[in-house]
């Protein structure tokens, strides 16, 4: 059985959609949920009959909150209490839909770094009409080094081959030009580690090639990572008629 800590305070219209989205786990599912955040809300919510167990956090960061600020002020917090349930080996996995740098900082805090890898990054699954593709990072690290770059795409390439069950996961480099020459002095030199890196490297990958499966995973740096779903979504409602006229 797998079980997951759920933040059960993050997010918008937070206890209700969180639980909401537990409702629609499918029936026969073998997963534990530790829903996290403060009782009455929960309670308030109707849990009733719902495979989960809850863990009291009174705490809760709230989306404005300064991740240092939270990490010294709210050691009690629904996202701190996630992750120590994780370290305490009490649940396999934490899920918060919070104040994202909080998360990341209270990971890091709490259950620190995989050796060897310098910065964490997020990840994000982009559908295409082929294959899905993992994009990392969208947000965590605006400022990357090449190291950094060829990190994520060793993070990538194992999340593809043992989450999503994809062999042998090829990694594209995003840049401006598919040409080896292509990009600005970061993607360069990351390319060069990345020929050398234990991963199926398969040169750059360019913007369109996000949206066409032509790459398993395609890395980049959170300032761009973070633009290119935003922009995305922005299309969608463009596209569709609902964006409102200016």
């Amino acid at each position: 059985m797998v079980r997951i800590a759920v933040d059960a305070m993050g997010g918008d219209h937070s206890p209700a959609v969180v639980v909401e989205g537990i409702r629609l786990l499918p029936s026969g599912e073998d997963i534990a949920i530790l829903l996290v955040g403060d009782p009455d809300a929960i309670a308030a919510c109707d849990v009733a009959g719902l495979p989960v167990e809850v863990i009291p956090a009174r705490d809760v960061v709230e989306m404005h909150e300064s991740p240092s600020a939270a990490l010294k002020k709210k050691p009690n917090s629904s996202i701190a209490v996630c992750m120590n349930l994780v370290k305490e080996g009490r649940a396999d996995a934490a899920v918060s839909m919070g104040n994202t740098g909080a998360v990341m900082a209270f990971a890091l805090f709490l259950l620190e770094r995989v050796p060897g890898v310098s910065r964490p990054a997020i990840a994000t699954v982009i559908p295409s009409p082929s294959k899905p593709t993992l994009l990392l990072d969208v947000g965590a690290n605006v400022d990357c080094k090449p190291i950094h770059l060829a990190q994520f795409a060793v993070m990538g390439a194992i999340y593809m081959e043992e989450v999503l069950g994809r062999p042998n996961p090829t990694v594209g480099l995003l840049s401006i030009g598919s040409e080896a020459s292509k990009g600005n002095e970061t993607t360069i030199a990351a390319r060069a580690l990345l020929e050398g890196a234990p991963v199926n490297f398969a040169g750059h990958a360019e913007g369109n090639d996000i949206f066409a499966g032509a790459f398993d995973v395609v890395v980049c740096d959170g300032f761009v990572g973070n633009i290119v779903p935003s922009s995305a979504r922005a299309w969608r409602t463009f596209s569709s008629g609902r964006h409102s006229p200016t």
